[in-house]
């Protein structure tokens, strides 16, 4: 085709040119079936790759208890942030 470069540059090329429509075919479709597909209410419960969340008694480390001091500490910390 091209008389400056090679048969194995050609081909790479191909491949580029190929691979790249694949992409964008690929995320055409992706943007089509999020814009256009409404699953039922109910139908979708929240993402499977974040865990659900434990309790507090999960495990040992997880969890620290206060004293008096640091609750009350907390507290007055807590009432300072301002609410919109």
């Amino acid at each position: 085709m091209f008389p400056s470069i090679s048969l194995a540059q050609e081909i790479g090329l191909a491949v580029l040119f190929v691979a790249a429509f694949v992409w964008v075919v690929g995320l055409g479709h992706m943007l089509w079936d999020s814009r256009f597909h409404h699953p039922e209410p109910g139908a979708f419960d929240g993402l499977s790759a974040i865990p659900v969340q434990r309790t507090r008694a999960a495990h040992p480390m997880e969890s620290v208890e206060l004293t008096e001091a640091e609750q009350q500490a907390f507290a007055g910390l807590i009432r300072t942030i301002p609410l919109r």
